[in-house]
């Protein structure tokens, strides 16, 4: 049984306003700090952060897969203005008053000032001098033990927003403690360097305070919660993002060597129903179908259209479509892709992403979970730390194993440039439509000179040009397509609205908007 609790009292004290900027903090939020009077209390509000996760996914997909080489809008001849705006970030064309870009900011903005004032309500509070988490005496009636936990893991979930944030739309509004709206308005985008000190510092705190329960003896309530073993491995996906590989490789030997997670069997069994939580799953944002408002929208959202019940109960919106050239880079031995694309019907462009689909009683009420972290990441991550070494060979061919690949061999990966492009489609097809693929080609771009993510974009375009993209209504010509994508534009623009609103200061916004 999974331990959601619904919002219910934080719905009314902190999300009763729907303020247009982020920096506007809702009257009623202003004495939240006396609504914490136990332990009871913060777990009960630490559950609502939890529930919070949800929001922000509705619209990741669109910022990170459907910006990659994975998926496309697919009704290329649309002229919805839902569909428009999908194919505008597929594009690289995205106007800054575009709804997902603005969705998305403000929903991990409203957990993160959630989280704000449950670390303030246990006196654990940034110190930007040193770049640390400090742990004050807190009136808050609670154990030292429950503060360490609570504590540990909303400094996770605020690491794991401003993490997502930085990346896609680089130094942002750095908030980290309670705030009113006179004094909001002054607070302008921080560095990049700022950013990331934060977030050291919060999964820094979370790892030296969270639990280190095995897996095999965490209780089934705590399941997916962050953890210092997700914290550790955050952490390390940090420090390869910052190409600090040496930082990342004692994380993820520890979390092999210790923690208890490890590889189920086969690759289907990682996403089941009826295996969820398993020793792979690290963290993920949980779902439950039931009726209760808990389910997942996503396998309705992600079947094909006009499918009627064949893939779904409810038919799909073929949302997230897998493009025909991410369909072509599987080898014929590889069984993740019977796993991760369906074919349904015999348009040109067919393909489904079947990976996230399970059978629904509801439409949108589905069970699965998402998966955040899971163990396959941190082999994979270790071996990109490590780079072109026997170990990492031997550690990518632990999934290939299970995809049903022959072994990689020092024989056949000879130079660095083969290794890196070996990892990088190994991590593309075992994390597809996980919306880490964009993440990785940010990263690919800073830290593995083979491999450039406006390259790869374009040769993208090119291999679904006849396919796709001439299929728009007065298509522009590939080599407009191609245009498009600029080292500028591989970050968001910052949502215009929070430029407009903030009549106080001047907003910079990214270049190339």
């Amino acid at each position: 049984m999974k331990n959601i609790v619904n919002l219910l009292i934080l719905s009314s004290i902190f999300l009763a306003s729907c303020e247009k900027t982020i920096d506007l903090y809702p009257q009623s939020n202003i004495t939240t700090e006396n609504f914490y009077k136990n332990a009871t209390d913060v777990q009960t509000a630490l559950n609502g952060c939890y529930n919070a996760l949800r929001t922000p996914l509705l619209d990741e997909w669109k910022l990170t897969e459907m910006r990659s080489d994975n998926t496309i809008m697919y009704s290329s001849a649309s002229k919805s203005a839902p569909n428009r705006e999908l194919s505008d970030l597929d594009l690289f064309i995205p106007s800054t008053s575009h709804a997902a870009i603005y969705d998305y900011w403000i929903a991990n903005y409203y957990n993160i000032r959630n989280i704000n004032n449950i670390l303030n309500s246990l006196n654990v509070n940034y110190d930007p001098a040193t770049g640390k988490l400090n742990a004050a005496t807190t009136k808050v009636e609670i154990t030292d033990a429950q503060k360490k936990v609570i504590s540990s893991e909303a400094a996770f979930i605020r690491a794991y927003h401003y993490f997502n944030l930085v990346r896609l739309y680089g130094g942002v509004m750095l908030i980290h403690e309670p705030i009113d709206p006179f004094e909001a308005t002054k607070i302008n985008r921080a560095t990049t360097d700022e950013m990331y000190k934060l977030i050291i510092a919060d999964l820094t705190y979370s790892i030296e305070n969270g639990s280190t329960l095995k897996y095999a003896s965490i209780p089934t309530a705590n399941l997916g919660k962050a953890n210092a073993w997700s914290a550790k491995a955050l952490l390390a996906k940090v420090y390869l993002t910052l190409n600090r590989k040496t930082d990342a490789i004692p994380l993820l030997n520890d979390i092999i060597a210790n923690s208890g997670y490890g590889l189920v069997s086969t690759y289907a069994d990682v996403f089941s129903i009826t295996n969820e939580m398993n020793k792979e799953v690290m963290f993920a944002i949980r779902y439950k179908a039931g009726g209760i408002g808990q389910g997942s929208p996503f396998p309705n959202l992600f079947a094909p259209e006009l499918s009627g019940v064949a893939v779904i109960n409810g038919d799909g919106s073929n949302f997230n479509a897998p493009c025909a050239e991410l369909n072509s880079a599987y080898n014929a031995l590889d069984n993740r892709n019977a796993v991760s694309i369906g074919v349904y019907g015999k348009a040109l462009n067919n393909l489904y992403a079947k990976k996230m689909i399970s059978q629904v009683s509801l439409k949108g009420d589905a069970e699965n979970d998402w998966i955040v972290i899971r163990y396959a990441d941190v082999l994979l991550m270790l071996a990109e730390a490590q780079g072109n070494t026997p170990a990492s060979l031997a550690l990518m061919n632990q999934t290939r194993a299970r995809a049903g690949l022959p072994a990689l061999t020092a024989t056949t990966v000879t130079t660095t440039a083969i290794f890196e492009k070996e990892l990088a489609a190994e991590r593309r097809l075992e994390f597809v439509f996980e919306n880490m693929r964009w993440f990785d080609l940010l990263r690919y771009n800073n830290t593995m000179p083979s491999l450039n993510a406006v390259a790869i974009m374009k040769a993208n375009f090119s291999a679904m040009w006849t396919i796709h993209y001439s299929k728009y209504p007065t298509p522009p010509s590939l080599a407009t397509i191609q245009s498009y994508v600029t080292d500028n534009k591989l970050l968001l623009p910052i949502p215009q609205r929070e430029i407009d609103n903030n009549t106080k200061l001047v907003i910079p916004q990214n270049p190339g908007y």
